[in-house]
């Protein structure tokens, strides 16, 4: 287990974004529950605000497959795979490449990608409908953290068992309670936020044995509003 970023090549936010319990309120968050075309393409205070396809990920997967020593018929599973445009990139570098796709948004499985459509699923984070030790790779961005604590270790636990060892995953994580603050006026749908060491202690009670990356108030460049923080 090891903190790595694989998300190497992934463009950072330009600006820094404000953030406030004015700014996204409960009602976004309601609406961001039902993970619809409200999420991923209706008002950026409501998610994404546009979640289009355009090329970002090609860096990602290239540095993946090299990363993990993956080849042309390794198998991989991205979790949590939304419209699939990490798994398009695999499959247009890598056509012999099994891979396979879950959400649990019929809006972003009915919307992914034409080309990989055929190798997506509907599926609970917490029960992946997949054999023991199918994949070499074993991709969950944004996925554990939005579960509540239980399942984020029910999570977990089918990562380390579908896949062989090797995974990536992102954590929402904080040092001081400031940033767990504007972390949490930011966030939609995080429901698991913790310091970075109880990740850690989390990670080794069940085992895992692939990377994770932080995602905190400052990878993101949260600024809180005007006397948002006490």
């Amino acid at each position: 287990m090891r903190e790595y970023n694989a998300l190497q090549g992934y463009p950072e936010p330009k600006e820094p974004r404000i953030v406030g319990p004015t700014i996204r309120t409960m009602r976004n968050r309601i609406i961001a529950s039902y993970r619809d075309d409200r999420y991923y393409d209706g008002d950026r205070n409501n998610g994404y605000g546009g979640f289009r396809y355009d090329g970002r990920w090609n860096p990602i997967a290239e540095h993946m497959f090299k990363e993990y020593g993956l080849y042309e018929d390794s198998a991989v599973l991205h979790v949590g795979c939304e419209k699939a445009f990490l798994l398009h990139d695999f499959h247009q570098m890598y056509p012999r490449m099994t891979i396979r796709g879950t959400d649990i948004s019929e809006y972003a499985l009915n919307n992914a990608m034409d080309d990989v459509k055929p190798f997506l699923q509907k599926s609970l984070f917490t029960a992946l409908p997949f054999p023991d030790k199918s994949f070499d790779f074993v991709i969950a961005i944004g996925v554990v953290y939005c579960l509540n604590l239980s399942d984020a270790i029910k999570c977990l636990r089918e990562i380390q068992r579908v896949g062989k060892g090797k995974s990536f995953i992102t954590l929402a994580a904080y040092r001081t309670e400031e940033e767990k603050k504007i972390f949490e006026y930011w966030t939609l749908l995080g429901s698991t936020v913790l310091h970075e060491d109880d990740w850690v202690e989390v990670l080794t009670h069940v085992g895992y044995t692939g990377d994770y990356k932080f995602t905190t108030a400052r990878s993101l460049k949260l600024i809180p509003e005007r006397n948002a923080v006490p």
